[in-house]
C-alpha cells in the first residue's frame, strides 16, 4: 500500500462523525481538568496544593501535573494538536459529507412508480388526477414545485438541511479565532498612578507571534469613585488618554467596570484601584509624601490614615474617608482638631500645614486578541444554525397511473405536523377537484 492510499484512508477515518465526537469528548475532558487544576502557577504552588500523599483523582500529584503539562493545559502542544485534529475532522466532514448532502437535496427527484411512494407513512391516492390543482395547493403551502411528465416533486425548508453545515462552520471559525488569539494576542496588567504616562510592562501572557504596540502610550488623567448610602463602593471610574510617540492625544475615554476602552485592537479594562500616599507641605518649604495605611470599619467603610510629627512634642493623625474633598485631622489623643480640604492652609500646634493632594493608582487590564472577530463570527453562525434548525425540510412526491393520482412525502423533523400538513393538502386538493368538475 503506497503513501497516497494510507493518507486517503486516514483522512477518510478522520472525517467520520464518530471520530469527531470522540475528539470533542477528549477536548472536553482535558478542558475540565484545566478548569479544576489552577493554571500558570509556580511549582511551589502545585507542591503545596497537590502533594504526593493527597493525589487528585487518585493519581494526579504535582509531579504528574508538571510532567504532563497540566499546569498550562490550553497552551500545551498536545492540547493544540487535539484542537487541530478536531478542526481538520470537522473540515473534512463538512467537505466530504455535509456539502454533498446539501447538493443532493437540491436535485430534482421524481418517482414514477407507486411502490416508491408507499414506503413513506404519509401516503394518499385519489381515483382522478389533476396536476394543476395539486401544484396550486403546494404553492399555497410555500413548496417549490417541479413537474415532469406524470410526476411531481416539491420541497420546502431547505435551510433545515443547512443547519448542520452551519454548526460545523461555527465551530471551525470559533477554533480558528481561539488559536489566532492564543498565538497572536497578549495580556497585561498594570497599576498606574494618576497623572502618570505608561506603556506596557507587566505582560502576564503573550503569544509567540504577538506584537506589542510600541507607538501607543497611555495616561491616567484622574480616578473617581461613587459610593452607596452605606459607604460601600458603587463604581469607580478612570479617565484615560491614549497618545502617540509625539504626545498627541489619539483617544480619550472614561472607563469603568464592564465599560472598557477599545482602540485599534487594544482593550483597556478597569479592574482595581488603590490609595498610595498623601502629598503634604509643612511650613512654606518642607514638601514631602506620606504613605497611607488602610483600615476597614463595618459602619464607616474603608478609610486611610497616616501619622505626621509636627514637632518634638506633638503628632497628628490624618484620616481620608473617601476620595472626595474631605480630610479629618486628629491629635495624638484622638480628638478631632479640624476638618479641611485639599489645598487649604491649616495651623496645627502653631505649624502651618497644607495637604496638597491624594496620590492614587488605578488598576488596568490590557488585552489584545486578534482572533476575537473570527470567534464572534463563529458564535453568530452558531446562533443562525439554531434558528434554521427549527425549520423542517419536507419533500413531497406525486405521480399518476391508470387514472389514479398518488402522492406521499417525508420530513426530517416535526413528523406529526408534517402529517397534518399532508392531510390538509389532501383535503384541499379534493375540494378543489370537486369544484372543478
Amino acid at each position: 500500500m503506497n503513501f497516497k492510499s494510507i493518507l486517503w484512508n486516514v483522512l477518510k477515518k478522520l472525517s467520520s462523525l464518530s471520530v469527531s465526537i470522540s475528539i470533542l469528548l477528549l477536548i472536553a475532558l482535558v478542558s475540565i481538568l484545566g478548569t479544576i487544576i489552577e493554571q500558570d502557577q509556580s511549582i511551589e504552588y502545585y507542591k503545596l496544593n497537590y502533594p504526593e500523599d493527597q493525589s487528585l483523582f487518585f493519581f494526579l500529584t504535582w509531579k504528574q501535573i508538571i510532567a504532563w503539562g497540566l499546569s498550562h493545559v490550553y497552551s500545551n502542544i498536545w492540547f493544540l494538536s487535539l484542537i487541530f485534529l478536531f478542526f481538520l475532522s470537522l473540515l473534512l466532514c463538512t467537505m466530504s459529507t455535509q456539502l454533498p448532502v446539501l447538493k443532493h437535496a437540491r436535485q430534482w427527484k421524481f418517482f414514477y412508480n407507486n411502490i416508491s411512494l408507499k414506503k413513506f407513512n404519509s401516503y394518499y391516492k385519489v381515483t382522478d388526477e389533476s396536476f394543476i390543482n395539486f401544484i396550486y395547493v403546494l404553492n399555497l403551502k410555500k413548496y417549490y414545485v417541479f413537474h415532469k411528465g406524470n410526476a411531481v416533486y416539491a420541497y420546502k425548508g431547505l435551510l433545515g438541511r443547512v443547519a448542520p453545515i452551519f454548526v460545523h462552520f461555527s465551530i471551525i471559525f470559533t477554533l480558528m479565532g481561539s488559536v489566532i488569539g492564543l498565538f497572536g494576542g497578549f495580556f497585561a496588567q498594570e497599576m498606574i498612578p494618576v497623572g502618570e504616562v505608561f506603556h506596557f510592562q507587566n505582560i502576564v501572557r503573550s503569544g509567540c507571534i504577538s506584537k506589542y504596540p510600541s507607538n501607543v502610550l497611555g495616561k491616567v488623567n484622574n480616578l473617581n469613585i461613587t459610593y452607596n448610602q452605606d459607604h460601600s463602593i458603587q463604581q469607580f471610574f478612570s479617565n484615560l488618554s491614549l497618545l502617540n510617540n509625539q504626545g498627541i492625544i489619539l483617544y480619550n475615554k472614561t472607563i469603568s467596570v464592564n465599560n472598557p476602552l477599545r482602540f485599534q485592537g487594544l482593550t483597556f479594562y478597569q479592574t482595581d484601584w488603590q490609595v498610595n500616599a498623601l502629598r503634604l507641605r509643612l511650613g512654606s518649604k518642607y514638601l514631602f509624601e506620606k504613605s497611607l495605611n488602610k483600615i476597614t470599619n463595618s459602619n464607616l467603610g474603608t478609610a486611610w490614615f497616616c501619622n505626621v510629627s509636627i514637632n518634638d512634642n506633638h503628632q497628628i493623625s490624618i484620616f481620608i474617608t473617601d476620595l472626595k474633598n474631605n480630610i479629618l485631622i486628629y491629635d495624638d489623643r484622638g480628638v478631632l482638631i479640624t476638618e479641611t480640604k485639599y489645598g487649604l492652609w491649616n495651623v496645627v500646634y502653631g505649624v502651618p500645614i497644607v495637604i496638597q493632594d491624594l496620590m492614587t493608582s488605578t488598576g488596568l487590564q490590557v488585552k489584545v486578541d486578534p482572533g476575537i472577530q473570527i470567534t464572534y463570527l463563529g458564535f453568530l453562525i452558531l446562533m443562525i444554525s439554531i434558528v434554521t434548525s427549527y425549520q423542517s425540510y419536507s419533500q413531497i412526491w406525486a405521480n399518476s397511473s391508470y387514472n389514479t393520482f398518488h402522492f406521499s412525502g417525508i420530513t426530517n423533523r416535526a413528523l406529526l405536523s408534517f402529517e397534518d400538513e399532508v392531510s390538509i393538502i389532501y383535503r384541499t386538493y379534493l375540494n378543489l377537484f370537486s369544484l372543478s368538475r
